[in-house]
This record gives C-alpha cells, sequence and structure tokens, in this order.
C-alpha cells in the first residue's frame, strides 16, 4: 500500500512581551495562561480559521509549546500555490492578535485588534517531503514595543487513504485512494449477533458463513433496544482481519428516548492474534442535545499498561463531520454522515501507525463503529432503516 502526501503547516510557540502591557511581578503571578486577556485568529487561504490564546509572557520567560495545524492533502497544496490573475504572490499565513476575550456580539468579534502578522509560505521544498521552517522568533506587532513570539513550519505527514464503497451497513467492499484511483483492499459484512453469542470467537468460525443459525426477535425489539450490530473487515482472500462488535446495547434512558452520557452503548474494537479475536480498543457512544458524543480507549492489551483515552468528543447529529485521534501527532480521521444522509466514510491513518494490512483494518473498523453510532444513538422515536433492523427471521453467523 502506497501512502497519499498530505503537509501539516504548524503555528505554536505564541507569546507577547510588552513593557506597557505587563503587570506587575505580584499581578503577574496571580495570572494563567487560559486566562491571558489575548488571543489570536490564524488564517490560512480558503481553511477554515483557527484561534489560540497567546499568554503574556516577562522577558526571561520560556515561551509555551502549545501548537495549532492545518494539513494540506495534495489538492490544497496545489491550491494555495496557484497564481491568480491578480497575484503571483506565495501563500501566506495571516496571525491577527486582540486583547480582550475571545467571543462575538451582534456578529461581531468582541476583541479589540491590536496587530498583524504575515507570513509566507514556500511551499516547494515540503511538497518535496521536507520538513521547512518558515518563522522562528519574535516580531514586532501593533508598535516596536509590543512583540509575538511565533514558529511556523511545515512537517510532512503521508498518510494511507481508504473509502467505503457504501454505507457500512450494507456491507460495502472498501478501496485505498490514490490519487484519483481507488482500488479495492477490504470487503465488509454487517450482522446481527446473537445476544446469548460470546463476543469473541475464532477467526475461522467468524469467517465459516455456511455454519449459520436463525433467530427469532419480536417486532419492536428495536424500538426498546439497539444491540447486537457487528461488522467484519475481511482482506481479499476472504480473511478476516478486524472487526468491530456492539457489546453494550444502545437503550434510551428513562423518560428520554436517547441514549444518554451516563449509560453510553459501547462496541469492541477486534484484532486477529493467537488464532483468536483480541480486544484493541473500545468506542462509546450517546446522544447530546445538539451532537454525537463519543469517546474511545486503547485497550490494555495495545498499550502494556491500563486503557488510555485517545478521543473524547462530539459531532454534529444533523451535519456530521470528522472522527479524530490526534494524539502527540496525527493517529487517524474518519468522516461521519448526519442523521438521515448518506454515509460512506473516508478513512485517514497516518503512515507511522500503519505496519500490517491488520493495523490498516482495526481503524477501518473504527470508523465503520463511529458512523454507525449515529445511527445507534437516534432519537428511539424515529424508525431504523431497513438495514439496521432485525427481520423476523435473522439469520446470525456463528
Amino acid at each position: 500500500m502506497d501512502p497519499c502526501p498530505f503537509l501539516r503547516i504548524l503555528v505554536g510557540n505564541l507569546a507577547l512581551k510588552s513593557p506597557s502591557l505587563l503587570p506587575s511581578k505580584s499581578e503577574f503571578s496571580l495570572v494563567h495562561p487560559s486566562s491571558s486577556p489575548f488571543f489570536c485568529k490564524i488564517k490560512l487561504g480558503s481553511f477554515r480559521s483557527q484561534f489560540a490564546t497567546v499568554p503574556l509572557i516577562p522577558p526571561e520567560a520560556h515561551t509555551p509549546d502549545d501548537v495549532v495545524s492545518f494539513t494540506l492533502a495534495r489538492k490544497d497544496i496545489e491550491k494555495l500555490g496557484e497564481k491568480g490573475i491578480f497575484s503571483s504572490k506565495e501563500p501566506r499565513l495571516q496571525i491577527l492578535v486582540y486583547t480582550g476575550r475571545r467571543g462575538s456580539s451582534c456578529g461581531f468579534s468582541a476583541g479589540k485588534l491590536l496587530g498583524r502578522v504575515t507570513v509566507g509560505l514556500d511551499l516547494k521544498g515540503a511538497a518535496a517531503g521536507r520538513a521547512c521552517v518558515f518563522h522562528n522568533g519574535w516580531v514586532s506587532v501593533g508598535g516596536e514595543s509590543t512583540q509575538l513570539y511565533l514558529s511556523v513550519r511545515a512537517e510532512p505527514d503521508p498518510r494511507f487513504v481508504f473509502r467505503f464503497g457504501g454505507e457500512p451497513e450494507c456491507s460495502p467492499q472498501v478501496f485505498q485512494i490514490q490519487g484519483n484511483l481507488p482500488q479495492p483492499v477490504f470487503t465488509c459484512k454487517f450482522s446481527f449477533r446473537n445476544s446469548g453469542d460470546r463476543c469473541l470467537r475464532s477467526r475461522s468460525s467468524l469467517s465459516e458463513t455456511s455454519t449459520s443459525r436463525s433467530w427469532f426477535s419480536s417486532k419492536d425489539d428495536d424500538s426498546k433496544e439497539r444491540k447486537g450490530w457487528s461488522i467484519t473487515i475481511h482482506d481479499l482472500s476472504g480473511c478476516p482481519v478486524a472487526a468491530a462488535s456492539m457489546t453494550t446495547p444502545f437503550v434510551p434512558s428513562p423518560g428520554s428516548g436517547r441514549v444518554k452520557r451516563s449509560n453510553p452503548g459501547a462496541w469492541l474494537i477486534l484484532r486477529p492474534g493467537d488464532g483468536t479475536w483480541k480486544p484493541w480498543g473500545k468506542l462509546e457512544a450517546w446522544r447530546e442535545p445538539d451532537g454525537l458524543g463519543h469517546r474511545f480507549e486503547l485497550l490494555p492489551d495495545a498499550t502494556g499498561g491500563g486503557a488510555v483515552t485517545l478521543a473524547s468528543s462530539s459531532l454534529s447529529t444533523k451535519k456530521g463531520g470528522k472522527f479524530t485521534i490526534d494524539s502527540r501527532g496525527f493517529v487517524m480521521s474518519s468522516t461521519v454522515g448526519g442523521e438521515g444522509r448518506c454515509s460512506t466514510p473516508e478513512i485517514e491513518v497516518g503512515v507511522k501507525h500503519v505496519t500490517c494490512t491488520e493495523d490498516a483494518a482495526a481503524f477501518v473498523a473504527l470508523a465503520a463503529a463511529m458512523d454507525l453510532s449515529m445511527d445507534a444513538c437516534k432519537l428511539f422515536s424515529q424508525k431504523l432503516r431497513k438495514e439496521l433492523r432485525r427481520q423476523r427471521s435473522e439469520e446470525f453467523v456463528v
């Protein structure tokens, strides 16, 4: 598998120093960086602007190491490098520094603009796979006595890109994307698991679709709880290489009609090992007033220690969004469709996190579970699509 070129523009070490703005030493000791009365807005082309707090520091202090980033795929790099009719300038990063608290009033920023800094980005070297530093040091902003420290650099961040050929519950193929050429690399099988079955079975038993039995469920089971969903990822030879299994049912809290954070549903992400399935990660999901809350943990067998939380956030149930793991550097991201929308997840995985087919497949299974959680957390007053409803007689793989 060959990765796609990606580039990260990293902006960090933001800090201000100014004799006219600096409080006395006794007052300064009480100021925490998070409560700094300064913030900045960082703009790059048509990318969504990012915000960061800018601490005010005394001259002898070290700058903080907080970082915000922009991720560029090849098409983004090419677009930023395009020369317009009226301009032949290189891409530029803008940092606008404000005093006051970040917020808005009647649609306008509540902060007062202190000054701005522009940094040119020569992306030729970075696009060729080399790390580049565009700026690292102090620069005047809002007058000679006030200075902003910042570092701006680019780092190559190659990633494997996968895309489902259909909605996960429809058991589609999964393609690897290389340029404009999708190549099939996995197939996936969605099924319902009998609640009486053991969660972890041998790889061979999961692949033997000829050994199955019927399960009869009541007509309105899905209006009371959503359980037993399972998706298995196979390589092109038909061998199962990862799976996601719903181990804790998605059940509405009494009187609410929705899955709450206090009682989330959960999936186990499974990887093959020693002839059986081994838990690799745990994904929990619940319904918030306007979003899908989620938390992903890497389990002890995968870490060699205790469980480690790698992601905890929420996505819009209306628009969907991106599920992202960014722990000491990018790990993976996957798109999640909003409720009622056709969703074909696209997954990006950092190259250093994939050493074999099973590594990639585990992230694909996690992406499928995240996407299916949007349906599992749907209000129980709403009906699921037919692919997600148990039929009167349903076949279970055992």
